[in-house]
C-alpha cells in the first residue's frame, strides 16, 4: 500500500493542514479496501473466509456442549475428540492419497481431518440434544441445523479444492462412525462405573486433562503451519 506523505509549508493555515491529513485518510482507506478486495478474490471469496473460520466454530460448539453437559460424557467425549484426530493422522499416513493437484499442499489428503473431526463433534453435538430433549419437533429442529451446518463446513473443504470428494466423505463416515462406537461405549460400559466409583472418576478427568494438553501444544507448535 502506498500512503502519500503531506508536510505543513510553512506559514501555513492550519485548515491546510487538516484537509492534507484528510486527504492521507482517505487514501489510506481506498487502498486497505482495494487490498481486502483482492485478497478476497485471491483466496476463493467469502467462503474461504468461512473455511477458514468453520474449526473455530465447530470447536466453539463442542465447547459449549462439554460445559453444559459438564458430566462423564463430556470428559469422555473429550478423550474421543482427539483420538479421533489422532486416527485422522494414522489413516492419512497409512492411506497417503495425495489432495487435489489445484492445491499447493503436499501432505496426504485421505481421508480429510476437518471432515472426520466435524463429523465425530456434530453426531456427538445430535446424540447430545437428543438425550437431554427426547425425540420431538424441537429435537429434530436442532439436529437437522447441526448436521446441515457440519455437512456445508464440510463441502467447503472440496469447493476450495483442498480434498476430493471421497477424501471428504470417507472422512465423514469415519468421524460419525467413531463417533457413535465411543459414545455406546460410554454408556454400555463405563458410565455406571463413572457414577459409582470415585477412582474411575478421577482416571477419565486425568486422561481428559492430559489428552487435552497434549493436543493444545500440537497446535501451539502446528500454529503457522497450513490447515490439513
Amino acid at each position: 500500500m502506498t500512503v502519500k506523505r503531506f508536510s505543513r509549508r510553512d506559514g501555513g493555515s492550519s485548515n491546510d493542514g487538516n484537509e492534507q491529513f484528510g486527504a492521507v485518510e482517505q487514501e489510506s482507506f481506498i487502498n486497505n479496501s482495494s487490498e481486502i478486495r483482492k485478497d478476497l478474490v485471491a483466496g476463493g471469496g467469502i467462503e474461504a473466509i468461512v473455511n477458514r473460520l468453520s474449526k473455530w466454530v465447530v470447536s466453539a460448539l463442542f465447547g459449549s456442549i462439554i460445559l453444559l453437559r459438564h458430566d462423564g460424557a463430556a470428559l469422555w467425549a473429550v478423550i474421543g475428540s482427539i483420538s479421533n484426530s489422532a486416527l485422522s493422522v494414522v489413516l492419512k499416513r497409512i492411506l497417503n492419497q495425495e489432495r487435489p493437484a489445484t492445491t499447493l499442499r503436499s501432505d496426504p489428503g485421505m481421508p480429510s481431518s476437518h471432515a472426520q473431526s466435524i463429523s465425530f463433534i456434530s453426531v456427538f453435538a445430535v446424540l447430545s440434544v437428543m438425550e437431554w430433549l427426547g425425540t420431538n419437533g424441537v429435537s429434530l429442529f436442532l439436529s437437522g441445523l447441526i448436521l446441515a451446518l457440519g455437512s456445508y463446513f464440510i463441502r467447503l473443504r472440496v469447493s476450495q479444492k483442498l480434498h476430493t470428494s471421497s477424501q471428504v466423505v470417507v472422512g465423514a463416515i469415519v468421524g460419525s462412525v467413531f463417533c457413535i462406537l465411543w459414545y455406546t461405549m460410554w454408556n454400555s460400559l463405563l458410565r455406571e462405573a463413572f457414577e459409582s466409583s470415585l477412582l474411575v472418576q478421577i482416571s477419565v478427568f486425568l486422561f481428559a486433562a492430559t489428552f487435552a494438553l497434549a493436543f493444545a501444544a500440537y497446535v501451539v507448535l502446528n500454529w503457522f503451519k497450513d490447515d490439513r
